[in-house]
């Protein structure tokens, strides 16, 4: 069964927003965790799968990184389009389009293909580079759009296939559920650090964590620490009331975060606020920190190192986790 997130509305079909308020939709996860991980997800019968799922942990005292960088298409990304795209796969569904330039888009291109689906990847005109490339790769049609952010958005909503998004579908973020019980294996985690920026990793982690939690898995949640660029942060801003006013062009290094004005803004700030905490960092800070990354052997996105930058402000000494969330090599070779 899937909700409104803001009102509590049921979903009755494959609509992506609340008729009645506008929200978006969740998923209900009313029922106990099963250890056999696939079975939490009991709206799909069959796996569209690349082999995802059951990262690596590299461990340095009490600081634990989790590679979702080694994903079959380099993020965490993974975990969500594998549940979209299964999903819509059952559902008869063959023709698809999302708006990604980065690696969502690569993720849902991925997937699609090996369902054998037509896919269609909108992207600002401007987009370039090895992400794009990849998009490309996998036979998706890439098709470049004037304008801003929603104006690329309102494209691909608009192409007349399904439109596969992401951040609205609510398939996609109960797949990062599967992340959350991965860290909890790790046993008595504290802390977990991860960049946010249109909200479906956080809310994913967050919805997993509540499930073992009501399951009686673990007895509490641990804490969410949210990390945001300087020149991409309204979620921490409005966590902390600082001021925020978006650039007109995100020029960070962090190029993967780049939701000024996310969908998901009050429910992030919602979860932080009750489960954690957010963290800004500055492009310096990130620099800093994915050189001690490369150097520990762990070559992680700009974006990624974002989690990590984000904890060394911290440096809380309970066990933590630094959540790895897209490979360095989709940084290392621009076109």
């Amino acid at each position: 069964m899937d909700v409104c997130m803001r009102c509590g509305t049921p979903r009755k079909g494959l609509e992506l927003l609340c008729k009645r308020c506008g929200g978006p939709f969740k998923k209900v996860v009313d029922f106990p965790y099963d250890k056999q991980v696939r079975k939490n997800f009991p709206y799909i019968k069959r796996w569209v799968t690349l082999g995802e799922l059951n990262t690596p942990v590299v461990s340095h005292g009490n600081l634990y990184f989790k590679l979702d960088s080694l994903n079959p298409t380099g993020s965490y990304k993974d975990r969500g389009a594998v549940t979209l795209i299964s999903f819509l796969a059952e559902k008869g569904i063959n023709e698809i389009s999302e708006d990604s330039s980065g690696n969502a888009g690569a993720s849902i291109a991925a997937y699609g293909a090996a369902a054998g689906m037509r896919v269609k990847i909108y992207v600002p005109e401007r987009s370039a580079g090895i992400k794009v490339e990849q998009i490309e790769a996998y036979g998706a049609k890439v098709i470049k759009v004037k304008g801003t952010r929603n104006d690329v958005a309102d494209a691909a909503m608009k192409d007349g296939a399904f439109y596969a998004s992401h951040v609205l579908n609510p398939e996609f973020r109960d797949g990062i559920r599967t992340l959350s019980y991965e860290i909890a294996s790790l046993r008595d985690v504290k802390n977990v650090f991860i960049p946010i920026s249109a909200g479906t990793l956080l809310l994913g982690v967050y919805e997993g964590f509540m499930h073992l939690l009501n399951s009686g898995i673990v007895s509490e949640v641990p804490k969410l620490i949210g990390v945001q660029t300087k020149q991409v942060s309204p979620v921490c801003s409005k966590l902390k009331g600082i001021n925020y006013t978006p650039p007109t062009q995100v020029t960070s290094i962090a190029d993967a975060l780049v939701s000024t004005s996310p969908v998901l803004l009050e429910e992030m700030v919602q979860v932080l606020r009750n489960y954690g905490d957010c963290v800004i960092v500055d492009e310096d800070e990130i620099k800093r920190a994915w050189e001690e990354l490369a150097k520990m052997g762990i070559l992680a996105e700009y974006s990624s190192a974002v989690s990590y930058a984000g904890y060394k402000k911290v440096i809380p000494e309970e066990k933590s986790v630094i959540h790895i969330s897209g490979n360095g090599l989709k940084n290392l070779f621009p076109a």
